[in-house]
């Protein structure tokens, strides 16, 4: 019987041909008929792919015989089900791309890897050690890695969370200085699955942020280890099909929809389609195609 699976994956460490690695993910991708998104470029590569649990362990052992992915780090999860042709349910197509950066803050330039990974990042911490960090240092602070939207539904006890639509936001956020009461302070980054966090914590080690850590493995990682007990709160936004995962049952509702307030974890875009905002919105208030607080004003 066939048994969907999704895999989420990141590997940071110098590629001198994206090109001929995006030709082959996506030859390898078509013959094991995986659906999903992947970026390649001279940092390294970003993927989240979907399909059933056969050509998915095939698709890890093939990715692993190239020397500079064989540590990387797979994220395994329940996909939603496969079409008659095998295909993921969760995901569309499959496309693979080039681009200057795995996760597009844009800021190329300032990020340096190595074949061991992200240069002058923050220090990784596993689920545990977490928790180990926070009782040595209370003044410790999270740091939310995602774009606000994403936390409006999950995020951890008492975060941070900047002031961002999209990735590019969090360069304007770190220069406006309103963080900086943080730069002597313990900061841990945490994003979906660590591949933001991997990033953004380097860019805050270069502008002074001095005590800087990353939840290694991301949210995944942690919810995986502690579902409900933990300092997760809510449910946590996916970019496939599933649209939110939740570790446990019983998950907080923290989400309140931006028509009529009823707690939900879905998100949906602004009906805008020039605008990138995502919005809570219940399921009842779904067909009405809500917009962002911006474009009501502009419309009225």
């Amino acid at each position: 019987m066939a048994t969907p699976k999704i895999l989420l994956y990141y590997v940071f460490t110098p590629l001198a041909d994206p090109e001929a690695i995006r030709l082959w993910q996506h030859t390898l991708c078509e013959q094991l008929g995986l659906r999903g998104r992947i970026i390649v470029s001279p940092h390294g590569i970003n993927g989240t792919l979907g399909g059933d649990v056969i050509e998915c362990k095939k698709y890890v052992r093939a990715l692993k015989q190239y020397a500079p992915f064989a540590g990387v780090d797979m994220k395994w999860s329940e996909g939603t089900g496969l079409d008659e042709h095998g295909h993921s349910l969760d995901f569309p197509r499959l496309t693979v791309r080039v681009r200057p950066e795995i996760v597009a803050f844009g800021a190329p330039d300032e990020l340096e890897v190595d074949e061991h990974g992200v240069v002058g990042g923050g220090q990784h911490l596993q689920p545990d050690e977490l928790h180990e960090l926070l009782e040595r240092k209370p003044d410790a602070v999270f740091f939310d890695g995602r774009n606000a939207a994403e936390a409006a539904v999950g995020r951890f006890e008492g975060a941070i969370v900047p002031d961002t639509v999209t990735t590019h936001d969090f360069i304007r956020e770190l220069d406006s200085g309103k963080y900086d009461d943080l730069k002597d302070r313990p900061v841990v980054t945490y994003c979906t699955g660590g591949v933001r966090c991997e990033v953004l914590s380097a860019l805050m080690v270069r502008r002074g942020f001095t005590d800087v850590y990353q939840l290694d493995g991301g949210i995944v990682r942690y919810g995986e280890r502690f579902g409900n007990d933990g300092l997760w709160e809510g449910s946590l936004t996916v970019f496939d099909g599933r649209e939110h995962i939740d570790f446990a049952e019983g998950a907080k509702v923290l989400g309140r929809c931006v028509r009529c307030e009823t707690p939900t974890p879905r998100l949906q875009n602004c009906a805008d389609e020039s605008c990138q905002q995502r919005l809570v919105v219940c399921e009842s208030c779904a067909p009405q195609a809500p917009a962002c607080d911006h474009h009501e004003r502009l419309a009225s």
